[in-house]
């Protein structure tokens, strides 16, 4: 590959990646269990109150559901679209380009919209440490995958063969 100088910063953003989407996906799928634990329990005689939510979440306000689910789809999307770049990291060529940058722009995609959820659940207030702590890296996130997909895109030259 032509430009082998960029190898060390795909590398550096493709493990912050990593573990800043698992983290993601941990605490997402705690906030899911902490939502299924505490959650609505109706029984036969009992009717549904008057602000129920399909998506109900105890802890946080009314935007933590969406958030959560979108953030925890972002995760795992994040964290398979890393492995993708690893795979590219090991052949640095113009075929293993292709997938790495398809699945970094889809993942970046969804965490685009997980920060758009973040940023109102930001707005509407009242949510514990955790979900702060999701809400960060979310947006931290979407910057970090904007600039992984810069940056593969920057160290790859394709060869034209005649």
């Amino acid at each position: 590959m032509a430009n082998e100088g960029m190898r060390p910063a795909v590398s550096l953003l493709l493990f912050l990646n990593f573990c800043m989407y698992i983290i993601l996906a941990i605490i997402g799928g705690w906030a899911i269990n902490v939502a299924i634990d505490r959650g609505f329990i109706i029984g036969p005689e009992l009717v549904l109150p008057a602000h129920f939510k399909p998506i109900f979440f105890p802890i946080g306000n009314f935007a933590t559901g969406f958030f959560v689910i979108f953030a925890v789809i972002a995760g795992v999307v994040g964290a398979a679209s890393c492995i993708s770049g690893f795979n590219h990291m090991r052949f640095w060529n113009y075929d293993s380009l292709q997938p790495a940058a398809a699945t970094g722009l889809i993942a970046w995609l969804l965490t685009l919209l997980a920060m758009g959820l973040a940023c109102k659940e930001i707005n509407i207030e009242g949510r514990n440490a955790k979900l702060r702590t999701m809400e960060a890296f979310t947006i931290i996130l979407s910057a970090t995958q904007f600039l992984y997909i810069l940056v593969i895109h920057g160290g790859n030259e394709r060869i034209v063969r005649m």
